[in-house]
């Protein structure tokens, strides 16, 4: 009877969550979500633990891919031809969309990740058409296999498809490694609904700095601003004004920005020939036999002249299959209006053109039409700023060339980190600033002797410790960038960041530099070696005698070879692991760490291994106390978990965001923490880790955990290393 009345019911769970169709954290909004420390686990990576990309791609016989790119360029496919019979346009804009996504306040982001082929972004309003480009790719990724990553394909095709067109390339490089599952947790901005008012994201919307933080482009699912116009109402002026900030954020100054809106609009078309609210449903969104395509078009096929993916139809130049100078050549040789396209978006067309200056149809060369600017283009001409420097790009058209071919390495590099991670014949040997460039350290000297130097030398453990964590800290794995090669906690602006406590930062840093003329070891291996003594006298003093592995090499970057400015957004403005915030935010102090912990690369264990350590190695900011639950300070203990599970022990509340630890006996305060120290507690996931270190029996793998996770963080940036593996 049982069998009977379940026989309509569906056998299987939906969404993959709980029995009740409702994830974890539906169910309890405010519950901490660890998901962003397990985005990419080994599960998802179908290539398996021994498999290493950037082993395998320097096998690649890269002068064949670029001849079979070139090829594809030009040969059209009936299922979607090309316009004037050359992708190169369509391929430029899925490498631009790739790589435009990143942003420098958190280097999330970009093309290095071959991130496009996954939701969000494959589904982008913004990335209409995107996914016929990256199918066109797939023949060429079947053929070359493992030797070439989606990422590299994706932004090598764009730049293949320049040099086609006519602009030879500064520089590429291999090494971009595919991601097997969406960067889910990226914050991509907080709206419900896509190209939702701008207004969402600003604090006013007539002041683009005000826009939200990390965010970069204007609203939600476009990869910069909207090329109609602020909220869709064309006013170039300010249009303008958000590019800059846009751009800005992306690392890019005037002279960049205007180098790559030029070029980038020299080549290709806008798509707008038809019925935008006639699309079907994106990739993500569509039934099985699209088979991963989306947007279908019921009218006219779709292709081609046909296509519509922003709204915009035209090409910006006369010749939309060259890189020349028709987009300065016409931008400024006409006068232009304002008109609806035959999708309804606005858009700047010429008065009065000459019809040998208007572009051939994409499809019938016998059809000539009108060319177009978007309002970001018209803003490169009415800004005065832009405006002056599009007069010396048309003034000195190889210089134009130049700014291009660099702004776009740029754009296509930037994540992909330091010049010591580049591969392949035609990575530029040109140290460039935004690359930050670092010189080759010494190795040519006793490290054992050196330590015993800096043991000697009276710095504390927690000096010691501190110095190495704050320098190391501000490594970022989403853009390979920060770290403790260079030793740029020396320079402006991190030697006067807050939270590097600057008073004892300069005392032990003199230290250090008395310490790196006597034995010659650049002051980046004595930051990074006296952590290490550090950690070894604390591991000593609580009984633990262990080494903590260093490699010397790391170079000692100088003031004229360091941009401050970009090094800015590395500021933390909070450091859980040091028990310091710079100031309240809406957002809880423990999902800051989180975000600071996924940036350094840090698994959901090796956080908690961090925090505990830390904590008893009296690392806190200003020598705070809060969560020091130890009579031993100083010595490497498990006794932050031992005390921190205790029964014997309640919490409770106090002033200012901090909380008592007292004994439930006496109801004497014993200790004060902060929700940072408390997590470990009341979330059940961080509970069962400290739990784990808490037994008695695992206080010497809580010594070789805490080691194992502190010199994965000291090393997170030696891309010099031959053991280099990310």
């Amino acid at each position: 009877m049982g069998e009977h009345q379940n026989m309509d019911k569906c056998p299987v769970m939906h969404g993959g969550q709980t029995t009740s169709g409702h994830s974890v954290t539906e169910w309890w909004p405010d519950s901490l979500n660890l998901d962003i420390l397990h985005q990419h686990d080994r599960k998802t990576d179908p290539m398996g633990e021994g498999f290493n990309y950037r082993e395998a791609v320097r096998n690649l016989d890269f002068d064949a891919l670029k001849k079979d790119l070139h090829a594809l360029l030009t040969d059209s496919q009936d299922w979607w031809p090309a316009d004037w019979g050359h992708y190169g346009g369509l391929m430029i804009r899925m490498a631009w969309h790739a790589a435009g996504t990143y942003r420098i306040a958190d280097g999330r982001g970009g093309g290095g990740t071959g991130n496009q082929r996954f939701a969000p972004l494959n589904s982008w309003p913004d990335n209409v058409s995107l996914d016929k480009a990256r199918r066109l790719l797939w023949p060429i990724k079947k053929k070359y296999g493992n030797r070439i990553s989606w990422a590299d394909l994706i932004i090598l095709a764009g730049t293949v498809a320049y040099e086609n067109m006519g602009l030879p390339a500064f520089g590429f490089s291999l090494g971009r490694e595919d991601i097997w599952h969406p960067e889910k947790d990226i914050y991509w901005g907080a709206e419900k609904e896509w190209l939702a008012p701008s207004d969402a994201r600003y604090g006013d919307v007539d002041k683009p700095d005000t826009m939200e933080n990390p965010l970069a482009a204007v609203q939600m699912g476009l990869i910069y601003v909207n090329p109609e116009g602020v909220n869709g109402k064309p006013d170039p002026i300010k249009t303008g004004q958000q590019v800059r900030e846009t751009f800005a954020r992306m690392a890019m100054n005037d002279e960049e920005t205007v180098a790559l809106t030029a070029g980038g609009h020299t080549v290709g078309k806008c798509h707008g020939n038809g019925d935008a609210a006639a699309l079907g449903p994106a990739p993500e969104g569509a039934d099985v036999e699209e088979q991963g395509f989306g947007w279908h078009n019921p009218h006219m096929q779709g292709k081609a002249a046909n296509a519509v993916s922003s709204g915009i139809e035209g090409a910006w130049t006369t010749n939309p299959t060259e890189f020349d100078m028709g987009y300065f050549d016409l931008l400024f040789g006409y006068e232009w209006e304002l008109k609806k396209s035959p999708a309804g978006a606005w858009q700047w067309e010429p008065v009065d053109m000459k019809e040998a200056d208007k572009p051939l149809d994409a499809s019938d060369p016998s059809k000539r039409h009108n060319p177009i600017m978007t309002d970001a283009d018209m803003s490169m001409k009415m800004d005065p700023k832009y405006r002056a420097i599009c007069e010396r790009f048309m003034a000195d058209p190889e210089y134009f060339r130049d700014c291009f071919a660099r702004a776009w390495f740029k754009l296509t590099h930037r994540d992909l980190g330091p010049k010591t991670r580049y591969i392949g014949p035609e990575a530029p040997q040109e140290d460039l600033i935004w690359q930050d460039p670092v010189p080759a350290g010494n190795t040519d000297y006793s490290v054992e002797a050196t330590r015993q130097k800096i043991a000697a030398s009276g710095l504390s453990i927690a000096e010691l410790v501190s110095t190495a964590w704050d320098s190391a800290r501000t490594f970022r794995g989403s853009d390979m960038r920060g770290g403790a090669n260079g030793a740029h906690i020396r320079l402006a602006p991190q030697k006067d960041w807050e939270g590097n406590e600057p008073e004892r930062l300069a005392r032990v840093l003199k230290v250090y530099e008395q310490l790196s003329a006597e034995t010659g070891a650049s002051v980046a291996d004595l930051i990074v070696l006296g952590g290490s003594v550090g950690v070894e006298q604390a591991a000593r003093a609580a009984g633990h005698d262990i080494r903590v592995p260093f490699i010397p090499g790391r170079g000692d970057a100088r003031a004229e070879m360091t941009d401050a400015d970009s090094f800015a957004p590395l500021e933390p403005l909070a450091d859980g692991f040091r028990n310091w915030q710079k100031k309240d935010y809406v957002v809880k102090p423990e999902e800051m760490l989180l975000d600071r912990a996924q940036l350094m690369g840090l698994t959901a264990p090796e956080m908690t291994v961090l925090i505990g350590g830390m904590r008893v190695l009296g690392t806190n900011f200003g020598g705070s106390k809060h969560g020091v639950f130890t009579d031993r300070e100083g010595q490497l203990t498990n006794d932050f978990f031992v005390n921190l599970t205790d029964m014997a022990y309640a919490w409770k509340p106090a002033d200012n965001g901090v909380y008592e630890v007292r004994e439930r006996k006496s109801d004497q305060v014993k200790w004060t923490a902060t929700r940072i120290d408390l997590v470990f507690g009341s979330n059940s996931i961080l509970r069962s880790y400290a739990e784990v270190y808490a037994q008695d029996d695992n206080e010497s793998k809580f010594v070789q955990d805490f080691v194992k996770a502190w010199t994965k963080v000291m090393n997170a940036d030696r891309f010099d290393l031959e053991s280099y593996q990310r």
